[in-house]
């Protein structure tokens, strides 16, 4: 039999990758009841969100907004426009680019799932200025964390 690992950097509790991963799976559970009312996923949520945001923009510009690769997005796209909720067009300047915009559908989803942030808040039992702070804290990361990607990427 093995002997137990006395490395505590190899403990999965002092993993912040892990404790990063279930806090995201714990936070998608809360969301799924407010988005199964709505009919849909997380995902396509987010998709919403940045197209309520920007009401238009390219697969590539929506790609980099939520950090997903084209073979991800497309077929979440396909299931967004199979609901009636986004529009794919190729753009008449450069038949390159597919646009997404929102359809009437896809704008009035956004008054159903106006109260999900409040009802998201509520579900953390944290107040908004500690949410704000740790919000700050986490795109501090992300940006570092993406930063050091793309760096490792380009070598």
């Amino acid at each position: 039999m093995q002997e137990k690992s006395t490395n505590t950097e190899l403990l999965l509790d002092n993993h912040l990758c892990f404790t990063i991963y279930a806090c995201s799976r714990e936070i998608t559970k809360l969301y799924q009841p407010y988005l199964d009312k709505i009919g849909v996923t997380y995902s396509q949520y987010l998709v919403m969100i940045v197209l309520w945001e920007r009401e238009q923009c390219t697969v590539k510009e929506l790609g980099e907004a939520l950090f997903l690769d084209s073979g991800t997005l497309t077929p979440l796209l396909k299931r967004l426009q199979a609901a009636g909720l986004i529009l794919r067009e190729r753009s008449l300047q450069d038949e390159r680019k597919v646009l997404i915009s929102l359809t009437p559908l896809g704008w009035d989803l956004q008054k159903e799932a106006a109260c999900i942030p409040s009802k998201m808040m509520e579900g953390t039992d944290m107040s908004e200025k500690e949410l704000g702070d740790l919000l700050v804290q986490f795109k501090d990361l992300l940006g570092r964390v993406h930063s050091a990607n793309t760096s490792a990427s380009k070598k």
